[in-house]
This record gives structure tokens, sequence and C-alpha cells, in this order.
């Protein structure tokens, strides 16, 4: 199972010092949590995608090249890239150029945003937002998987003897994961293709989250991929941690009551029942995440959201070595003993790479003890 972090890239004034960083320090701010989570020993980082005030990571790609360079073991990732308002085209090219960069260790998240006025700024209509994600994303998978793409659609121009460049490395496209917080027809969208499913997980009860995953590991093996078991879902979280719970609280509390996107509205308390927020000691944020199985079943990335709201660089760092001293090792053991026979791995280059190889074999891709097909995108 893959551990990791994302972030929004908010810039949000500190309730407790009155202080906003400037966009530049907040961008080098994420460079350094990136880094830090790969000290610390966790397998994923990941920024989100904004194209407007007060978020600043409008170009992810950029962002993730940059980290690349700097980090050797860190996976790379996105949550979200934008389907609906971003040229599949350039989509495929940036992220098969990351791939080449990174060696492999990119994969990237589809969806659709939570911005509203994005469509207009990038000239689409909101109101045909599934519809770009379907058909965008139905481009976007044949230009990563044929070298001459003949393409005709509603929404973009047409494509006529176009190869995408460069080619995914190892003619391997990068695993997508189809993020969603609300729609079903996503859910669909990642089941057809045999991609993975995330579900955002951050701002709604768990019964809408159980309800999602399980309408897509229901069409997964509907769709001939697996069974539902081994459809690939990844998980998002939101904690804030102190040895001792109180001081979590009472330290966390101004900046949730303001955060741009929950502040003034239900107490701590309230988000924290209704939703997975966690705030809390070590223990707790464990004994919540490996509570997370029993409403999803096995998964396979669990991503976790710790630097928002205004929260200094120095805290989240601090937050960052409890996760990887203290929380992410018996999140490994535990969910390893707990998980059920045949649950695949999280799709790795090098394994997709060696499935690939072992394509029409029969026999399982090496290091997996799992058919071939499992995992990999039709």
């Amino acid at each position: 199972m893959q551990f990791g972090v994302f972030t929004v890239g908010d810039v949000t004034t500190d309730p407790t010092t009155g202080r906003v960083p400037p966009e530049g320090e907040r961008i080098k701010a994420m460079v350094a949590i990136a880094r830090k989570a790969e000290e610390v020993g966790l397998d994923v980082f990941a920024t989100g995608e904004h194209h407007n005030p007060p978020f600043v990571p409008s170009s992810p790609t950029t962002m993730l090249g940059y980290i690349a360079a700097r980090t050797e073991r860190l996976l790379l990732s996105t949550a979200t890239t934008l389907i609906t308002t971003n040229d599949p085209v350039k989509i495929a090219e940036d992220f098969a150029m990351l791939q080449h960069l990174a060696d492999g260790r990119v994969d990237l998240m589809l969806g659709r945003g939570n911005t509203g006025p994005v469509y207009p700024w990038f000239g689409k209509d909101i109101r045909a937002g599934i519809p770009l994600a379907i058909e965008n994303y139905a481009l976007l998978h044949r230009l990563w998987r044929e070298d001459v793409v003949d393409w005709k659609g509603r929404y973009r121009t047409p494509l006529q003897s176009f190869t995408s460049t460069p080619r995914p490395l190892d003619d391997v496209p990068p695993f997508v994961w189809h993020g969603s917080i609300r729609s079903p027809e996503i859910a669909e969208q990642a089941a057809y293709y045999g991609d993975g499913f995330f579900a955002n997980h951050i701002f709604w009860p768990k019964e809408h989250t159980q309800r999602m995953v399980a309408l897509y590991r229901e069409r997964y093996a509907h769709y001939g991929h697996g069974s539902a078991e081994q459809a690939i879902v990844g998980l998002g979280g939101q904690v804030f941690m102190r040895r001792n719970s109180q001081d979590a609280v009472r330290e966390f509390r101004p900046y949730f009551d303001n955060a741009p996107v929950y502040g003034h509205g239900p107490s701590l308390e309230e988000f924290s029942a209704e939703t997975p927020l966690t705030v809390g000691s070590p223990q707790q944020v464990i004994d919540r995440t490996l509570g997370f199985r029993e409403y999803v079943g096995d998964y396979q990335r669990q991503l976790f959201l710790l630097d928002h709201a205004g929260l200094p660089l120095k805290t989240v760092l601090e937050q960052l070595d409890l996760l990887g001293e203290e929380v992410v090792p018996v999140l490994r053991r535990e969910f390893a003993a707990r998980r059920a026979p045949g649950v695949p791995d999280a799709p790795t280059h090098a394994a997709l790479v060696a499935a690939r190889a072992a394509e029409g074999t029969g026999e399982p891709a090496e290091g997996t003890g799992e058919p071939a097909a499992s995992g990999v995108s039709r």
C-alpha cells in the first residue's frame, strides 16, 4: 500500500499571526514538503491544479519536474489534473515528458476541479463538464497507446495522422486515477478503462464514500478487469497531530475556524464526526485510518492533506515527522496483515512494465503474484 501527502497549494493568512506568505515562498514550501515526504519514508507526493487565487499550483508538471530532480524514490502525482479544461494533447505530452525525466516515478489523477469560473477562462462551458471529461479522456487514452491518431470529437478540433511526443516511457503510459467527490459518472469512467478510482473523502460522510467506491468496484468487475476486490482504490484524508490530543485540538482550532473552505461553518468537533478529518494523537490517526478499510475494503493508496489553512511550514514539517515516524509504519504493518488474498499492490511504472511484458502469457507479472492484466487499463 502507498502512503503520501497531497497539497492544494492555498495561500492563506495564518490566523494566529496575521501573516500571508508570498506566492514564491508558498511554492518553495510545497517543494520542501515533497522532499521531506521522501526523507521520512512516504511513497507519494501529489499537487493540485488551480488557476485562481488563493491557490498557486497552476502548472503541476513544472513543479513535479523540479521535484523529480531533487528526489530519488518519491512517486510524483497530481490531485487533480483538470481533464475538462486542459487540452488532452498537452496532457499527453507533458506527462510523457515528466515520465522520462523522473524515470517512471509518475502517475496522475484526473478530475473536473471545484472552481466553476475556470471553464470560461479556458473557453469551455461548465454545463458540459461530464461530457468534456469523458471525451477528453477517451482521446488522451488513445494518444498514449497509438502512435498515429485520427480523431474527431465534439469539443476540440480534429486530429489527422497525429503523433504525440515524446512517446510514453517503455511504451507504458502513466497510471491514471480518476478523482471524484460526488459524480458516479467518473466512477463509471474509471471502471470502464480499468483505471484507478480516487475518492477525495475529506468533505463527505463515510456513507457517501462507501457508495462511490462500491459502485466503482461493481462496474470494474462488470467490465472484466478482475474481481471487485481487485479494483484499484485510493482515498484522501486530513489530519493534524500532536502527541497529546488536547494540544492538537487547541493548536489546530483557529486554523480550522478560519479556513477558506470550511471555516465559519460546522465546529471542529462536528466536522470531525461527520468526515474523516482527524485532529488528535498519532494513535488516533492510526485508528481512524485503519477504520477506512471497514467501509471501502482493501485499497491501494492513502494520501493525507497536511499543509492548508495557513499552517506554517515548520508545523507541516513536524506533521510529516509524526506521520513518517509514528503513523505510517504502523499503518503499513496493519494494512498488510489485514489484506485479503488476491488484492493487488498499488500500480507502479515497474509493475506496469512487467505486466505488459507478461500480457498474453497468462503468467503472473513478476513480483506481484497477480494476473498480468490486473491494474492495466484497456
